[in-house]
C-alpha cells in the first residue's frame, strides 16, 4: 500500500511539474494568429483580440484573453463584443503544439444583431451572374464549438428601426457531443414597454445537418410576463415543444407543442413557410381558455386591461402617430385553427368554442368564431381589413336563445331586460373594444327577445291603477308583481354612433299587447321609449267601459337611466277622448233610428258639438 501511494505521488509530482514546464515553455499568444485565421476561414468573421494571451492553470487549463471582437465582413458593428474570454484548451494536444479547444467562456458580452451587425459585401465587389451558388468559404458556415458558455451579457436585437429589443442577463450554455448533438440551456430577461419578461428554457439540439438542417426539442420553458397594461398578478406559464428547421425549403415545424397562461392551458401544432411573403398555419387546441386572467379583465367589471388599467404603450410613446394595431397582418399569410372545451370572457363560460381564420395579407377572413354560452348559442363570422390607416371590421353577429341577463352583467350593465336573446344582423367598426362598439360601430338587425322581463316595472297595473284614479265605474284585479312579462319582444335594430333604435317594437303575453318605437343611448347608459299598450285581462266594472279599455292602445314613455328609470302615463285625456267617441257613436245611432222624435234636432245639436 504504502509502495502504491508512493507512487501515485511521484506520478502526480511528474504531471503538475511536466504541466508547469508545458505553460512556461509555450507562449499562448504563438496560438493568436492561428486562432484568427481558423475563424475567417470557417465563418468569414473577423476575430480580433486585443493585449496578451495568458495561462490559467486551475481547476482548468485555459487561456484568458482580455478584450475580443468578432464583426462579419463589411458590417460596420461587431456581431460579438467582450471584455473577457476564457478557452478551455486540452492538455495533450498542446505537447505537439497544437490547440484544441473544449469550451469558450464569454462573461458581459454584448451580442448586436442589428442591420449595422450584418454581412455586407465590399462597394467595388463584382457581381456573379444570377443563379451562381455562392463558394465563398464563409457561406453555410457550421457550429464547431464542443462547449460554449455566455454569462452575465446583453443581446441587441433590431429588426425594424426603432424596433430595438434588449436581452438583459443573457446566459447561453450550450454542450455538442462528437455526433453533433447539443444540450442547450437558456435565461433571459427583456425589458420593453414598461413590461418585464424572464424566460428560461433548456433543450437538445441535433446540429448534426446544420446550417441545412436544424433539428431541436424544448423540454422545459419558463417565462413570467409583467408590467404595464396587464393583470396585476402577471402572466406566467410553462410549455415544451419540438421544432425542426430547413434552410433548403425555408420551413419551420414545431409539433407536440404544450403551453400554458396562467389557468389555462393550450396544445397542438405550427408551421411556417419564410420567404420575403411567409406563410403560417397554427393549429391549437384547448381544454381551457381564460381570458379574463389574460387580459386583466374583472368579471362585470365592463371595460378590459387597456380600458381601466394601463395603456399598452409609456405615454411618450404614444405621443407620435399612432399606428395601425392590425398592421402586422399585412406582412403575411397565414391560417388559425382553434378549438376551446371552455372559454372564460367577462365571467361568461363558453363551451364548444371554434375559430377558424384566413389572413390574405391586408385581409383577414374569420370563417368562424363561435360557441355555446348556457341554452343558447352564438356565431361572429366577418373580414378585416387592414389596408387603411385603421382596421374596419365587417361581423354578421347570429345569436339564438342566449339569455340576456348574464351578458347585460358581465359589461357592467344593469340587469333591467332580461330574457332569451337572438339577433341577426351586421356590423362594422374600427376598433374590437366594448367602449369602441358603444361608441363609434354602425349595423342593423333584427332582435327577438323570448320569454322578456321588464324588472321594477308592472305596466298593466301602473295604466290600471291611473284608470282607477280617474273612472269610479272600472277596477283592476289585484296583482303583486314587480315586473312586467311578455312572451315575445321583436324589433328592427338599427347602431349608429352609440345609439341604437328600435324600430317596429312589438310583443305580446296573455296580459297586454304592446307597439312602438325607442332610442338607446349605448355610452350616456340612457333610453327614451314610447309604447302603445293595450292591457287585455284584469278589468273590472261596467262592461261596456272595459271593452273599450281593452280595445283602447293607452301611450306610454319610458325613459332616463338604465338603472332609474322614469315614466309619463296621460290616461285622463285619453279616457275623456275614448268616452266622448263613445257616446257620439251611441248618440248618432240614436239619431238614425228616432229621426221623427222630438229631441231629435236638440241630439244634432250635442253631436255637433261633440
Amino acid at each position: 500500500m504504502r509502495r502504491f501511494l508512493t507512487t501515485l505521488v511521484i506520478l502526480l509530482a511528474v504531471l503538475v511539474a511536466g504541466t508547469t514546464a508545458l505553460v512556461l515553455l509555450i507562449n499562448p499568444n504563438d496560438f493568436r494568429n492561428y486562432m484568427v485565421t481558423k475563424v475567417e476561414q470557417r465563418s468569414g468573421y473577423r476575430l480580433r483580440l486585443d493585449g496578451d494571451l495568458r495561462w490559467h492553470v486551475w481547476p482548468q487549463l485555459s487561456i484568458l484573453a482580455g478584450r475580443m471582437t468578432l464583426t462579419a465582413p463589411g458590417a460596420a458593428v461587431p456581431v460579438v463584443s467582450a471584455e473577457n474570454m476564457r478557452l478551455d484548451v486540452q492538455l495533450w494536444p498542446l505537447l505537439s503544439h497544437q490547440l484544441s479547444v473544449k469550451q469558450v467562456l464569454l462573461k458581459g458580452a454584448v451580442i448586436t444583431i442589428t442591420p449595422d451587425s450584418e454581412a455586407r459585401r465590399p462597394e467595388n465587389a463584382p457581381i456573379a451572374p444570377a443563379g451562381t451558388p455562392d463558394l465563398t468559404p464563409h457561406s453555410g458556415w457550421s457550429y464547431d464549438i464542443a462547449s460554449l458558455k455566455v454569462t452575465d451579457s446583453l443581446l441587441i436585437w433590431q429588426r425594424e428601426p426603432n424596433e430595438q429589443i434588449n436581452l438583459r442577463d443573457f446566459n447561453l450554455d450550450v454542450e455538442q457531443t462528437a455526433a453533433r448533438l447539443a444540450n442547450i440551456t437558456f435565461s433571459s430577461r427583456i425589458n420593453r414597454d414598461q413590461r418585464d419578461v424572464a424566460v428560461s428554457l433548456s433543450g437538445k439540439a441535433d446540429l448534426s445537418h446544420y446550417p441545412r438542417q436544424l433539428a431541436a426539442s424544448l423540454d422545459r420553458f419558463n417565462y413570467e410576463l409583467h408590467g404595464q397594461g396587464l393583470p396585476a398578478e402577471g402572466i406566467k406559464g410553462q410549455g415544451k415543444f419540438s421544432a425542426d428547421y430547413s434552410a433548403t425549403n425555408q420551413t419551420v415545424e414545431l409539433s407536440n407543442m404544450s403551453f400554458s397562461a396562467n389557468d389555462s392551458e393550450l396544445a397542438g401544432q405550427a408551421s411556417a413557410k419564410l420567404g420575403d411573403a411567409p406563410v403560417y398555419q397554427l393549429d391549437l387546441t384547448a381544454k381551457r381558455l381564460n381570458l379574463d386572467t389574460l387580459l386583466g379583465i374583472n368579471a362585470g367589471g365592463g371595460n378590459d386591461t387597456q380600458s381601466h388599467r394601463h395603456s399598452a404603450k409609456p405615454v411618450i410613446a404614444a405621443i407620435g402617430k399612432e399606428e395601425q394595431p392590425l398592421a402586422v397582418l399585412n406582412d403575411f399569410n397565414g391560417q388559425l385553427n382553434l378549438t376551446a372545451d371552455q372559454v372564460i370572457y367577462h365571467g361568461l363560460n363558453i363551451t364548444g368554442f371554434k375559430t377558424q381564420a384566413d389572413n390574405r395579407r391586408d385581409h383577414l377572413s374569420i370563417n368562424t368564431l363561435g360557441g355555446k354560452l348556457g341554452d343558447g348559442e352564438f356565431s361572429l363570422p366577418g373580414t378585416v381589413d387592414t389596408t387603411g390607416a385603421r382596421p374596419r371590421f365587417e361581423l354578421n353577429p347570429s345569436l339564438k336563445q342566449v339569455a340576456l341577463g348574464p351578458l347585460l352583467q358581465a359589461f357592467a350593465l344593469p340587469q333591467t331586460l332580461t330574457g332569451r336573446l337572438s339577433v341577426d344582423g351586421q356590423l362594422t367598426g374600427q376598433t374590437f373594444s366594448f367602449r369602441d362598439f358603444a361608441e363609434n360601430w354602425s349595423g342593423k338587425g333584427r332582435m327577438q327577445l323570448d320569454d322578456a322581463r321588464l324588472e321594477g316595472l308592472n305596466i298593466q297595473q301602473l295604466i290600471q291603477r291611473a284608470v282607477e284614479r280617474t273612472n269610479n265605474n272600472v277596477t283592476a284585479q289585484e296583482r303583486n308583481e314587480t315586473y312586467s312579462a311578455v312572451k315575445q319582444l321583436t324589433a328592427d335594430a338599427t347602431l349608429e354612433r352609440g345609439n341604437l333604435r328600435l324600430n317596429n317594437l312589438a310583443g305580446d303575453s296573455d296580459l297586454m299587447s304592446l307597439a312602438g318605437t325607442g332610442v338607446l343611448d349605448l355610452p350616456g347608459r340612457q333610453c327614451d321609449v314610447n309604447l302603445n299598450i293595450r292591457v287585455l285581462k284584469g278589468w273590472q266594472g261596467e262592461p261596456q267601459l272595459t271593452e273599450a279599455l281593452v280595445n283602447t292602445a293607452i301611450p306610454l314613455r319610458v325613459y332616463g337611466p338604465w338603472d332609474s328609470l322614469s315614466y309619463q302615463l296621460h290616461v285622463d285625456q285619453l279616457l275623456r277622448d275614448r268616452l266622448q267617441d263613445e257616446l257620439k257613436k251611441r248618440l248618432d245611432a240614436w239619431a238614425q233610428k228616432n229621426q221623427d222624435h222630438p229631441q231629435n234636432k236638440n241630439v244634432q245639436k250635442l253631436l255637433d258639438k261633440l
